[in-house]
């Protein structure tokens, strides 16, 4: 028994503890199932820290592997706990009937033991169950401690409602099973019961332990199954797994790749996101997992659940491309169905109606495999060759179960490689391709290295950022020409995702290599045109390598290398504010109908929508990305479609398409997380979407893992987005002092990296209204003068509305409250014109917020009506919730000072309602995040606007006041405008 001591909800178990809770209100009994490490036992905690903090005793009762084979051992566990831990007074003893015990678990004076009231029979048999009393040849009264357990567990339910909780089940002995079972069978409703079970492996040759019975099915019951639900315990999704990282301060940048790995086990995948911290150099995508002993022991514990022999015929499962029973069992393994059978019970694989086997855990089927030893392995594949029907993967096998090489053998796998392109099937292709370069002879060295450039090259075009670095290294370690040497490690650099930033040897020496070729010099420089604005937050210095790039390209005629590298200069032209962006783009598309290239990542058609996206051009952006999808769903590798829906859920929010945006960036998360890339873009689309017509917490937390797996990656351009993203819901939620400091990094990042277009990233007119939120108009009137400007001279006029907005907002925090009505009156009708549905609602509810402050309730109850209704069209239900919290009040009265409190900012309002509540000016500075000076300064402000003299007066006026409030209602907060 421990401590009543417990831990919070885990991660992605929500709706499992609504159902738990519902299960054991209406039934009262539940079972939790599901494989070893799972998260049960963190469930059943979660359960009894809800229970005891509505005042429900909790009897928490673990196991221990060795209960099973000690008679009791369960039991008396349970009553020697309760007998130690429970105590009650006598009835009229002094403390009266409800005092608790004491802080040694002893009742108050005058107490006694809860088993004193049981008969003389049952407490020897109790007695005799804690080893307190000799036990005779005959063994203890059975039915005695029957109903002593049952006595004793209806005198704590009649105190009040109880929960026990017995986690494993499964290790429970039999006296103790039939103990509890008779017990739990009389016991009143106000006992619940939650049990824990890992269900073992079964078959003929299933492992047991020592003592049991040949003929044992499993643990005993400790009810009949009508007497309780059962609930599976599932395996994490692939976005919990990231958050579960995250919770536990592990790199979240490799969470695709972990789940795959663990199979959404939460123990497994904290244990090899432990192993990826511990790395002494950081695992780069384009690495394998490194697994630390303790992620193999975990493995290798869970498939101890099976025996030698299904283990044996896992093994075949492991090596095998598409293994079904029918092939296992084809191969040599003539009690396959039977194994197979018994790993499914352990949760090891599933098993499909046809027959096909998928391991639950990626790091299953690699820990077999690095387990058996090669004559093991060889026989396998030579099994398997001669059973399988696809004369690719006979190769295969036939490659695999042999370690000598062969020519013959390594132009056989090479043209299954071609087939397998072919087919479509990229990452098989990219496998063969590795494996023909190995299988061939030394003495054909340079037949090797060519193939070793191949493999790399098909390696890129698949995403396979393992095998390409597979391949590189193999190739870099032995004398190859510089240019097979250069093609190696720009296949490296292709898969590298975002994470360019631990890549600095590979640039310097693709550089040394490509000094006499200047196609591939075109081909480095344009990797590096990428690593300078994405790894290093250099636009300048990325605009420069990407010209450098299309010359050396146009002048060999290489004109899909130059495409590229004029993509990547008119997207650096527009973020550095040049005229010259368009033309680019256009020289670029030209040379694209020329050469299409082979996806559309970096790629100028793309960089076309996003350009019509950043303009507000957002129809003509849908309806390009539309035709596109089709193409890249059928075609298209893995990173062309992540770019495809990131770009769709971008439009379609700011569109107002609010659904459509959460399910294209779901698809887009979940398409990274697949393919093991870092998930940073994906949570960054995610966070805008949840912001559109989501939940704003949901997206403050995407927007916060974005930011946290792009500072991992040191990707610029991302961080910023995120940290965008985050303070822009942190402004609708009201938390002004942070979004302040989160969009104070976005422009201190922003302007590190020289972007002058703020039409990219529309972070400034969010930062003035957190600054007037804050009470820094001055700051906020500076950052207006800069960007307007720079908004006229490029045109951006949807930019230009947004400053309007922010402008009007000024004109309300500076008293110029008409002519910030009329201002966004103006502005709201021309974000319809626009096409932009939520900013025009946004303006509407800023519309109304100064109505109210000139007592205008009907104007204003007319703009939140007019603001609900847009959002509700666009399914934009966080904003709609916005516009309708808010009841329209009554026009104030002014109090007898002569100033009305609507007249405050909120930024004043918060700071007034604290000195009424008689806070002193450091008090209130500490808490609003101010110096002194500047509540002094606003204090003046409010007095002046409130004709009031002293804090008594103040807090007269407001407590006048009958719309007074204790703190800025959500549709008044500063993001509402």
């Amino acid at each position: 028994m421990t401590p009543a001591v417990y831990r919070p909800a885990t991660v992605g178990r929500g709706e499992l503890l609504a159902r738990l809770d519902s299960v054991l209100h209406t039934r009262g009994r539940a079972l939790l199932t599901g494989p070893a490490g799972v998260g049960k036992t963190e469930v059943a905690l979660a359960v009894a820290a809800r229970a005891e903090s509505s005042g429900e005793r909790v009897l928490w009762l673990p196991t221990l592997p060795a209960d099973r084979d000690i008679p009791g051992a369960a039991a008396a566990a349970l009553v020697a706990s309760v007998s130690a831990s429970v105590s009650w007074p006598v009835p009229g003893a002094h403390g009266g009937p409800g005092t608790p015990p004491g802080p040694d678990g002893a009742g108050a004076p005058g107490g006694f033991d809860i088993l004193e009231g049981l008969p003389g029979p049952q407490r020897t048999a109790v007695a005799m169950l804690c080893r307190e009393a000799p036990i005779p040849e005959h063994g203890w009264d059975p039915i005695a401690l029957r109903l002593a357990l049952a006595q004793i567990l209806r005198t704590l339910a009649a105190r009040g409602p109880v929960l026990l909780v017995v986690d494993g089940v499964q290790r429970i002995d039999a006296d103790s099973a039939d103990l509890l079972r008779f017990a739990l069978h009389l016991a009143p409703s106000a006992l619940r019961v939650v049990a824990v079970e890992t269900p073992a492996a079964y078959g003929p040759d299933a492992p047991r332990t020592s003592g049991s019975q040949p003929d044992a099915a499993g643990p005993e019951p400790l009810w009949v199954p009508s007497e309780a639900d059962v609930l599976f315990v599932p395996p994490l999704h692939a976005d919990e797994i990231a958050e579960l990282l995250i919770h536990h301060r592990l790199p979240s940048r490799m969470a695709g790749r972990i789940h795959k790995a663990s199979g959404g086990n939460p123990r497994l995948a904290l244990a090899v996101g432990r192993s990826l911290a511990d790395a002494r150099t950081p695992v780069h995508h384009a690495e394998a997992l490194s697994l630390s002993g303790r992620a193999r022991d975990l493995a290798r514990q869970l498939l101890g659940a099976a025996s030698p022999v299904v283990r044996g015929t896992l093994l075949l499962a492991a090596l095998a491309l598409r293994p079904t029973a029918s092939l296992i069992r084809r191969a040599g393994r003539r009690t396959a169905e039977a194994d197979l059978a018994a790993a499914e019970r352990a949760n090891l694989i599933s098993l499909k109606e046809d027959g096909t086997v998928a391991f639950t855990a990626g790091v299953l089927p690699s820990t077999l495999v690095h387990d058996a030893c090669w004559t093991e392995r060889s026989d396998g594949h030579a099994a398997l060759a001669l059973v399988v029907d696809d004369p690719v993967e006979a190769v295969r096998h036939r490659a695999l179960a042999t370690d000598v090489p062969d020519e013959l053998l390594a132009a056989q796998v090479a043209a299954a490689a071609d087939t397998a392109r072919r087919r479509g099937n990229s990452a098989l292709a990219a496998e063969l391709a590795l494996l023909a370069a190995e299988s061939t002879p030394v003495q054909n060295g340079a037949r090797r290295l060519t193939r070793l450039v191949d493999a790399a090259e098909e390696a890129a075009r698949a995403a396979r950022a393992d095998l390409a670095m597979r391949a590189a290294t193999d190739l870099l370690a032995r004398d190859a020409a510089p240019a097979d040497r250069v093609r190696a490690r720009l296949a490296v650099l292709d898969t590298a995702g975002q994470g360019l930033s631990g890549l600095d040897e590979i640039y310097v020496h693709a550089m040394e290599d490509s000094e006499d070729d200047t196609a591939l010099r075109a081909a480095v420089q344009l990797r590096l045109a990428l690593k300078y604005v994405l790894a290093d937050g250099d636009p300048a210095r990325s605009r420069a390598a990407a010209v450098e790039s299309a010359a050396l390209a146009a002048s060999v005629g290489d004109r899909k290398t130059a495409a590229r590298a004029l993509t990547v200069q008119a997207r650096m032209e527009r973020v550095l504010g040049s005229p010259d962006a368009e033309r680019i783009l256009a020289e670029a598309r030209a040379l694209e109908v020329f050469e299409r290239p082979l996806g559309i990542r970096n790629a100028a058609q793309i960089l076309t929508i996003r350009h019509a996206m950043f303009d507000d051009r957002l129809t003509d952006a849908r309806d390009q990305l539309n035709a596109l999808l089709p193409l890249v769903e059928r075609r298209g590798s893995v990173e062309d479609a992540i770019e495809l829906f990131r770009t769709l859920a971008e439009v379609e929010a700011r569109q107002g398409q609010c659904a459509a945006a959460l399910s294209h960036a779901g698809r887009s998360l979940a398409l990274t997380l697949e393919a093991g890339l870092s998930p940073g873009p994906a949570w960054y689309a995610l966070a805008l979407a949840e912001t559109a017509g989501g939940s704003f917490a949901r997206a403050a937390s995407y927007a916060r893992r974005s930011a946290q797996a792009s500072e991992e990656e040191c990707d610029h351009v991302f961080l910023s987005r995120s940290l965008y993203a985050l303070g822009r819901v942190q402004l609708v939620a009201g938390d002004v002092a942070n979004a302040v400091d989160t969009l104070r990094r976005v422009q201190t990042g922003e302007r590190a990296q020289s972007t002058v277009d703020p039409s990219m990233l529309r972070w400034h007119e969010e930062l003035v209204e957190a600054l007037l939120a804050n009470d820094a108009p001055e700051e906020a009137a500076a950052l207006l003068a800069d960007v307007r400007p720079v908004a006229e001279r490029l045109g951006r006029t949807t930019v230009l509305l947004g400053c309007d907005r922010a402008y009007a907002l000024y004109l309300a925090a500076s008293g110029n409250l008409e002519e910030a009505t009329r201002l966004l009156t103006e502005t709201a009708e021309r974000f319809a014109l626009a096409g932009l549905p939520l900013d025009r609602g946004r303006t509407l509810i800023a519309l109304a917020r100064v109505e109210r402050r000139r007592r205008r309730r009907s104007a204003a109850q007319n703009a939140l009506q007019a603001a609900a209704a847009v959002f509700e069209r666009a399914g934009a239900f966080p904003w709609l919730a916005l516009a309708t919290e808010t009841p329209s009040r009554t026009t104030e009265p002014t109090p007898a000072g002569g100033g009305a409190p609507s007249a405050l900012t909120d930024a004043e309002l918060r700071l007034a309602q604290l000195v009424r509540q008689g806070a002193s000016n450091q008090e209130a500075a500490a808490k609003l995040y101010l110096s002194v000076k500047t509540v002094e300064a606003r204090l003046t402000r409010i007095y002046q606007k409130l004709d009031v003299r002293s804090r008594a007066q103040l807090a007269t006026a407001l407590n006048a006041w009958p719309g007074h409030r204790s703190a800025p209602r959500t549709t008044d907060s500063p993001a509402a405008g």
